[in-house]
């Protein structure tokens, strides 16, 4: 049986072109980009050929752009960049519903005497804007909010955001990680100072992404050692995985409307399909202003795991939240914001779309959901009488 994933915002399938962009750097072209002779020259210069790619994604310049392990260490760059920049500052506002690699730094920083807001959201998992201009003031150091939400996929106003960051002189970053590659995203009009994205989002190999960081914007290495990245990030680059990412933004840039519009209908057809069959489903978040491969559905009175693992046996993937907190027993941190009940929190799956996504995959999914969740429910302890909770 085929594997039906439906797990994209956890990482996605590697493009064959993306694949293929990858394998010269992986064989023959194997010199070290830092080195003088023309072996290694070569090698440095489709580094260079692929940080246009991603810049362009972002509408960015190519020297504006750096290269990463991953989107956690750009977001850990950012935030401790314009910490170490802002020396007389100590305080860091963000929200509760950020990913854990910007939640779980600030969390570290406020261990060590940084004062932290983290705002809060509505039902829909919205922003209200009046919170976060009240909350600035002249200690801040940086504004961390992310655009789009890696588990609810609700999108951030990011534009009005940074006005405000920007009008009271902050660093301004945004975590678009998720959205990256889903919707399109324009950094000469947005006015932040710091952008995380992510390969592994778009198709790319794990083990790349980027940091945009706008040209003038003070910035202090996070990574010490050697001249690459312009001095801005030490270590030997990871040639082939940046390849790929240069070609998977190629990519995500040639066809972004055209796929976007494909997979929110696969999207909404999966999403209309499990309200419509199965018992006392809600959907989480904004449903307008959201990703457009992004559903977060709770199912009353029924475990999210035992839901996963029922769906495991279809080899249907699907998540209860974010990949970096998947292990853990907690309900998700996000929904928990959201003020999603306890009935239906612990009933959450995310299913998240991409491009490779089929309308018989997602046929599949409504003809195995309803069976599964009217199992389960008859086993839960409150699945017989909802009301004795």
């Amino acid at each position: 049986m085929n594997v039906v994933y439906l797990d994209n915002n956890a990482t996605t399938r590697v493009a064959d072109e993306v694949r293929e962009a990858m394998l010269p750097y992986l064989d023959e072209l194997y010199g070290n980009p830092s080195s003088m002779h023309t072996f290694g020259g070569q090698v440095h210069r489709k580094i260079e050929v692929a940080r246009e790619q991603v810049a362009t994604l972002i509408n960015a310049e190519p020297e504006e752009i750096i290269f990463t392990s991953c989107g956690s260490e750009s977001d850990n760059t950012a935030l401790m960049s314009s910490i170490l920049s802002s020396p007389g500052k100590r305080h860091i506002i963000t929200t509760r519903v950020e990913h854990p690699a910007v939640l779980n730094f600030c969390k570290t920083m406020a261990r060590q005497g940084y004062r932290v807001t983290f705002l809060p959201v509505d039902k829909g998992g919205r922003l209200d804007l009046a919170e976060l201009r009240a909350a600035i003031t002249d200690d801040t150091a940086v504004v961390s909010i992310m655009y789009a939400n890696n588990e609810s996929g609700v999108i951030f106003p990011v534009q009005d955001i940074a006005d405000i960051v920007k009008s009271k002189d902050v660093t301004f970053h945004t975590d678009a990680v998720q959205a990256a590659g889903k919707i399109p995203l324009d950094v000469k009009k947005l006015s932040c100072d710091m952008m995380s994205i992510s390969g592994h989002k778009m198709h790319a190999a794990k083990g790349v992404a980027a940091l945009f960081i706008r040209r003038g914007t003070r910035f202090s290495p996070y990574i010490i050692g050697g001249h690459q990245e312009n001095g801005r990030r030490a270590g030997t680059e990871n040639v082939a995985s940046i390849a790929g990412f240069g070609m998977a933004a190629d990519l995500a840039k040639k066809h972004l409307q055209d796929e976007g519009e494909m997979v929110k209908t696969l999207r909404d057809r999966l999403e209309q399909g499990l309200l419509n069959t199965c018992p006392d489903p809600r959907v989480n978040g904004d449903r307008e202003n959201r990703l457009p491969n992004t559903t977060n559905i709770s199912f009353e009175y029924v475990e999210g795991e035992a839901i996963l693992l029922r769906l495991n046996e279809f080899n249907i993937c699907a998540s209860s939240g974010s990949a970096c907190t998947s292990g853990s027993l907690e309900p998700s941190h996000v929904l928990r914001s959201m003020g999603v009940p306890f009935t239906a929190i612990h009933g959450s799956v995310r299913f998240s779309l991409s491009r490779y996504t089929t309308e018989e995959e997602i046929d599949f999914v409504i003809e195995k959901m309803p069976p599964v969740i009217k199992e389960l429910r008859e086993l839960s302890p409150y699945g017989a009488n909802p009301a004795c909770h």
